[in-house]
């Protein structure tokens, strides 16, 4: 877990905040959910099996919710990009998170898991 608490400790703000505020919305969303550092990058599992994770976007240096089944999802607020399974959802760390959109999203994911469409 010190690895985990370390990557959030490392990031700067206003990031370190949108990271942190992400991490509890998610994991609130399910118990079967967990949180885990897996390519040096953070990931949240839904019964052992990922489903979405947080990062930076390279170019527009904004964080962003990545969903990995994302293709299964036509929400306009989704970009796909050069990804051929997961869209992001990319976020403004100088503006309130859009809570609503983000809980619906991660309900979907994890609706999509327990539907057996994608095999946990």
């Amino acid at each position: 877990m010190k690895q985990l608490d370390d990557f959030y400790l490392n990031l700067e703000e206003p990031i370190k905040g949108t990271f942190l505020a992400l991490k509890e919305i998610i994991l609130k969303q399910d118990k079967d959910i967990t949180h885990v550092l897996k390519y040096g990058m953070l990931f949240f599992c839904y019964k052992g099996k990922m489903f979405c994770y947080l990062w930076i976007h390279k170019k527009f240096k904004q964080p962003y919710l990545a969903i990995v089944e994302g293709k299964h999802f036509d929400e306009p607020f989704l970009i796909q990009e050069s990804r051929s399974r997961m869209k992001i959802m990319l976020l403004d760390p100088n503006k309130d998170l859009p809570l609503e959109q983000i809980e619906m999203i991660i309900q979907s994911a994890i609706n999509l898991y327990k539907s057996g469409i994608i095999k946990v």
